[in-house]
C-alpha cells in the first residue's frame, strides 16, 4: 500500500491510497468466502459449498465490487495510521482507479486531529492570587447564621427593612394582568432583593391592613421579554408584619450552631470553611488562566466537527440551567434579542477555545504520562450508579465501555490540570 498525504487545512487532509495486486488478492479471498456462504448448489449443504465450486456460481461483477469494498474498508484505517494523522470523522472515500486483480487507487478525505505545537507549559506566567479570608467575610456569615436562628413576632407598626411581611399582590401592565404577577399570602423579607427594584422599598412604611399601589419599571434584561423594560403597577395588601429578633452573639449562640463551646470557636470554623472555599475558587481561576496561556502560546487548531460537538454540549448545559430557572432556551434568546444563529456565532469562539484547551491538555497528559487510576474511575461510576439508581436506562448506559472511557478521560484531564497548578506554582516561587 502506498499513501500520499495532501494537507487541505490544519484540521483536514486528503490521502491518496494505492493498493497493489497482492492486497487485492487477499481481499478477493475474503470476498469469495463471504459470497460463498450465500451460494446454493444442488448436492451441497448451505454454507458448505467448496470454494472452487462456489466461485463458478458467483456473479463476477458482484465479486469485483465486494473485493474492492473490503480492500478499501480495511486499508483506510491503516492509511491514516501510516500518515500519522487521526481521523475524527468517518472519511469520505472516492475510488479514482480500479483494475480488478491488478491495482486500485482511491482518495480518503477527513477532518483529523490537528498537529499541536505546545507552549512551555511548565513555566507559565499566570500568577496564583491567594485570597485571604477577611474579618468582614466571617462577619457576613455570622449574620446569615443569626438570621437563620432569628425569632419572629407579629408587630403592629409600619414595616421596615429587615422585617418579614405577608402580602397579597397583583400586577398589571397597561391595566391588564400578566402571568406570574399575582400571589396571595406571599412571605417576603424586606431588603432581600427578591423582587424587582422598587417593590420592596414600596412596602416599607406600610402596616398590616394597608392597601396601596407600587409603580415599577422592569429591568431591561428581565427574563420575560414582554415585561423587559416595561412600566407596570402592583396593587399590594399587607396582611401581617413580623419583626425579626436575632440572637445575641455570645457563647450560648455558638453552642446552638454546632459542637462549639465559644463564639471564637465558631468564628474559627467559619474562617476554615471560607478558606477552603476560597482555595477552590482561586484554584479554578488559576487553572483557567493557565489553560488560556497554554492555548495562546501553542500552535493548535480546532476541528470544525469538534467545535460543533462542543457547541451542542454548551447548549444542552445552558438549557438545563435555564430549565431550573423556569425558562426555555427560546425565551432566554428573546430576552437578549437574539436568534439561535446569533447565539452560535457569539459562542463559537468560546467553544473553539474549549476544544483547543482539550487538545493541549490531552497532549500534556500523554507527554507527562498522566492517567487517572482505574480505582478512581470505579469510584466515579459507583457514585453515578448511586445518583441514578432509580433510572434503569441510566444504570444500563453506565455499563457501556465508551462511558467508562469518557469518565476516565475527564478524570485524566482533571488530574492534568492539578499537575499544571502544582508545577507552575513551584516554578513561580
Amino acid at each position: 500500500m502506498k499513501v500520499t498525504t495532501k494537507k487541505l487545512s490544519d484540521t483536514k487532509v486528503e490521502l491518496t491510497v494505492t493498493l497493489d495486486k497482492a492486497e487485492l488478492e487477499a481481499s478477493e479471498k475474503v470476498a469469495l468466502e463471504r459470497l460463498a456462504k450465500e451460494v446454493r448448489v444442488q448436492g451441497f449443504r448451505d454454507g458448505k459449498v467448496p470454494m472452487s465450486v462456489a466461485k463458478k456460481h458467483i456473479n463476477e461483477q458482484q465479486l469485483i465490487e465486494t473485493t474492492l469494498d473490503h480492500a478499501v474498508r480495511v486499508s483506510v484505517p491503516r492509511a491514516f495510521h501510516e500518515s500519522g494523522r487521526q481521523a475524527i470523522v468517518i472519511p469520505e472515500v472516492s475510488v479514482t482507479k480500479y483494475v480488478p486483480n491488478d491495482m486500485a487507487e482511491y482518495t480518503a478525505t477527513a477532518e483529523v486531529l490537528p498537529e499541536v505545537k505546545l507552549a512551555d507549559y511548565k513555566h507559565l506566567k499566570a500568577k496564583y492570587e491567594d485570597v485571604k479570608v477577611a474579618k468582614k467575610d466571617i462577619d457576613e456569615v455570622i449574620e446569615q447564621v443569626r438570621e437563620a436562628y432569628s425569632e419572629t413576632k407579629v408587630v403592629k407598626r409600619a414595616a421596615k427593612e429587615g422585617d418579614d411581611v405577608t402580602i397579597d399582590f397583583e400586577g398589571t401592565k397597561d391595566g391588564k394582568k400578566f402571568d406570574g404577577g399575582a400571589a396571595k399570602d406571599y412571605k417576603l423579607r424586606l431588603g432581600s432583593h427578591q423582587f424587582i427594584p422598587g417593590f420592596e422599598e414600596g412596602c416599607v412604611g406600610h402596616e398590616a391592613g394597608d392597601r396601596f399601589d407600587i409603580p415599577v419599571t422592569f429591568p431591561k434584561d428581565y427574563h420575560n421579554a414582554d415585561l423587559a423594560g416595561a412600566k407596570a403597577n402592583f396593587n399590594v395588601l399587607i396582611k401581617q408584619v413580623n419583626e425579626l429578633t436575632k440572637p445575641e452573639l455570645d457563647d450560648k449562640f455558638a453552642k446552638k450552631c454546632g459542637p462549639f463551646k465559644t463564639i471564637d470557636e465558631l468564628r474559627k470554623d467559619i474562617e476554615k470553611n471560607l478558606a477552603s472555599q476560597n482555595k477552590v475558587k482561586t484554584d479554578n481561576i488559576y487553572k483557567d488562566a493557565l489553560i488560556a496561556e497554554i492555548v495562546k502560546g501553542s500552535k493548535v487548531a480546532a476541528p470544525e466537527i469538534m467545535v460543533k460537538d462542543q457547541l451542542k454540549m454548551m447548549k444542552n448545559d445552558l438549557i438545563a440551567n435555564l430549565r431550573s430557572q423556569g425558562l426555555t432556551f427560546e425565551e432566554a434568546l428573546q430576552t437578549r434579542g437574539m436568534t439561535e444563529e446569533d447565539w452560535e456565532k457569539e459562542t463559537s469562539p468560546v467553544a473553539a477555545d474549549h476544544v483547543k484547551a482539550s487538545l493541549c491538555l490531552q497532549l500534556i497528559a500523554r507527554d507527562e504520562k498522566i492517567e487517572a487510576e482505574e480505582e478512581l474511575v470505579d469510584a466515579k461510576l459507583a457514585e453515578l450508579r448511586e445518583i441514578y439508581k432509580k433510572s434503569k436506562e441510566a444504570i444500563e448506559s453506565l455499563k457501556n465501555p465508551q462511558v467508562r472511557m469518557d469518565i476516565k478521560n475527564r478524570l485524566t484531564i482533571d488530574k492534568t490540570l492539578n499537575w499544571l497548578v502544582e508545577t507552575n506554582r513551584k516554578s513561580s516561587k
